[in-house]
């Protein structure tokens, strides 16, 4: 089966510091890849490539087997990759809705829209209610501004519109990262949600347990390479962190890497 996204030979460097070194990694329509690592082992390098932030030095992004070269963010969204930083990226006195069609707003027709800007409030009130209740994601009040959410429900919004806004891939920046038990709860099942919804989910995460209670598979990038891709019977706290402190040393480091360049 062709992976939905898959990189292979991925590399980048700035003058002699090399953040990537040959990454090999892939992931499947409907499947969660925990991509864990310690600070500087180029988690944030690969996802600001992926998201079309930075362009690599080398290697080769391939999504649905057709080779990708996504020199900004837009060019990453329009291919289907959405992405969620820990900053989220939320208006926060802007309410729900507005938060949910940020840039993406529905006109008011005719007139009204056509000429005055205005916005068909009733119609994006109803879509935002209608995605967050198939997510399952739960925010009573869809008109309270984003700063009055909790922590757990700004990160929910900030997935459930990335996921609503996307069929294929969805890329995870510490999503459960400062919030309590019972919210990270909440967004753990969320990413389980958007899962089933056959997108292709890369989890960047420190929670070992999050990963664990998520993820089909673990890819540990240390030193800007891949030094383990743990397959569910391998996956458990001992050999992730043993693969990320470089106690353990992988055969082989990337046997799931399928691609089917057309």
């Amino acid at each position: 089966m062709t992976a939905r996204l898959a990189v292979k030979g991925l590399a980048k460097h700035y003058g002699g510091v090399h953040a990537l070194r040959g990454v090999d990694l892939s992931v499947d329509a409907g499947e969660v890849v925990g991509l864990v690592g310690d600070n500087g082992a180029g988690k944030s390098t690969l996802l600001k490539i992926l998201s079309g932030a930075i362009l690599p030095s080398d290697g080769q992004i391939f999504l649905d087997g057709e080779p990708m070269e996504f020199s900004t963010p837009s060019m990453a969204r329009e291919a289907g990759i959405a992405t969620v930083y820990q900053d989220l990226a939320l208006a926060a006195q802007q309410d729900v809705v507005s938060n949910f069609f940020l840039g993406r707003e529905i006109l008011a027709k005719g007139f009204l829209g056509k000429r005055l800007g205005w916005l068909d409030k009733k119609a994006m009130a109803a879509h935002t209610k209608s995605e967050l209740a198939r997510l399952g994601t739960k925010i009573a009040d869809i008109h309270l501004a984003a700063k009055d959410l909790s922590g757990g429900q700004r990160q929910a919004l900030a997935i459930a519109r990335a996921a609503a806004w996307t069929s294929r891939v969805l890329l995870l920046d510490e999503p459960t990262s400062a919030l309590g038990v019972e919210q990270q709860h909440q967004v753990l099942e969320l990413i389980k949600r958007v899962k089933h919804e056959g997108i292709a989910v890369i989890f960047i995460s420190h929670q070992m347990q999050d990963v664990l209670s998520v993820c089909d598979r673990a890819v540990v990038l240390r030193l800007g390479q891949v030094a383990a891709t743990l397959e569910p019977q391998d996956m458990n706290t001992e050999n992730l962190v043993g693969y990320i402190t470089g106690a353990k040393v992988s055969a082989s480091s990337h046997p799931h890497l399928e691609v089917s360049a057309k």
